[in-house]
Protein backbone atom coordinates (compact mmCIF):
# COMPACT_ATOMS: atom_id res chain seq x y z
CA UNK A 1 0.00 0.00 0.00
CA UNK A 2 1.26 3.71 -0.45
CA UNK A 3 1.00 7.03 0.32
CA UNK A 4 0.63 10.16 -1.70
CA UNK A 5 0.62 13.24 -0.57
CA UNK A 6 -0.74 16.13 -3.02
CA UNK A 7 -2.54 19.69 -2.96
CA UNK A 8 -5.71 20.34 -4.63
CA UNK A 9 -8.10 23.37 -4.93
CA UNK A 10 -10.38 23.23 -1.67
CA UNK A 11 -13.65 23.22 -4.14
CA UNK A 12 -12.54 20.45 -5.85
CA UNK A 13 -11.97 18.83 -2.31
CA UNK A 14 -14.98 19.52 -1.16
CA UNK A 15 -16.78 18.24 -4.04
CA UNK A 16 -14.91 14.91 -4.44
CA UNK A 17 -15.47 14.72 -1.07
CA UNK A 18 -19.34 14.72 -1.48
CA UNK A 19 -19.47 12.79 -4.36
CA UNK A 20 -17.55 10.10 -2.42
CA UNK A 21 -19.37 10.33 0.81
CA UNK A 22 -22.86 9.67 -1.61
CA UNK A 23 -21.22 6.76 -3.31
CA UNK A 24 -19.54 5.12 -0.95
CA UNK A 25 -20.38 6.82 2.76
CA UNK A 26 -18.39 8.07 5.34
CA UNK A 27 -16.58 4.98 6.39
CA UNK A 28 -13.26 4.58 6.82
CA UNK A 29 -11.02 3.83 3.44
CA UNK A 30 -14.30 5.67 1.06
CA UNK A 31 -11.71 8.16 -0.04
CA UNK A 32 -8.85 6.15 -1.05
CA UNK A 33 -11.14 3.85 -2.76
CA UNK A 34 -12.43 6.80 -4.94
CA UNK A 35 -8.80 8.04 -5.32
CA UNK A 36 -7.56 4.92 -6.57
CA UNK A 37 -10.56 4.49 -8.65
CA UNK A 38 -10.15 8.05 -10.29
CA UNK A 39 -6.29 7.06 -10.87
CA UNK A 40 -7.19 3.57 -12.46
CA UNK A 41 -9.65 5.24 -14.54
CA UNK A 42 -7.29 8.38 -15.95
CA UNK A 43 -4.47 5.56 -16.32
CA UNK A 44 -6.79 3.81 -18.47
CA UNK A 45 -7.96 6.57 -20.82
CA UNK A 46 -4.66 7.82 -21.08
CA UNK A 47 -3.08 4.23 -22.21
CA UNK A 48 -6.40 4.49 -24.92
CA UNK A 49 -5.55 7.53 -25.59
CA UNK A 50 -2.40 7.13 -26.45
CA UNK A 51 -2.95 4.25 -28.77
CA UNK A 52 -5.85 6.25 -30.68
CA UNK A 53 -2.91 8.83 -31.10
CA UNK A 54 -0.82 5.79 -32.43
CA UNK A 55 -2.95 4.18 -34.99
CA UNK A 56 -4.20 7.81 -36.58
CA UNK A 57 -0.14 8.90 -36.67
CA UNK A 58 0.63 5.37 -38.17
CA UNK A 59 -2.36 5.56 -40.38
CA UNK A 60 -4.48 2.87 -41.54
CA UNK A 61 -4.69 1.00 -45.40
CA UNK A 62 -8.38 0.95 -46.14
CA UNK A 63 -7.82 -0.60 -49.34
CA UNK A 64 -8.23 1.31 -52.68
CA UNK A 65 -11.39 3.13 -54.41
CA UNK A 66 -14.24 0.52 -55.60
CA UNK A 67 -16.45 3.44 -57.28
CA UNK A 68 -15.75 6.17 -60.11
CA UNK A 69 -19.04 8.05 -59.69
CA UNK A 70 -21.59 8.39 -56.44
CA UNK A 71 -24.34 6.69 -58.02
CA UNK A 72 -22.16 3.45 -58.08
CA UNK A 73 -21.78 4.02 -54.04
CA UNK A 74 -25.94 4.59 -53.82
CA UNK A 75 -26.17 1.75 -56.38
CA UNK A 76 -28.23 4.63 -58.30
CA UNK A 77 -27.84 3.97 -62.18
Amino acid sequence: MATITISINDDVERNFRSKVYQLYGKRKGSIGKAVSEAMQHWAAKKEYMDTCMHLLEKGANLGKLAYKEREELHERH
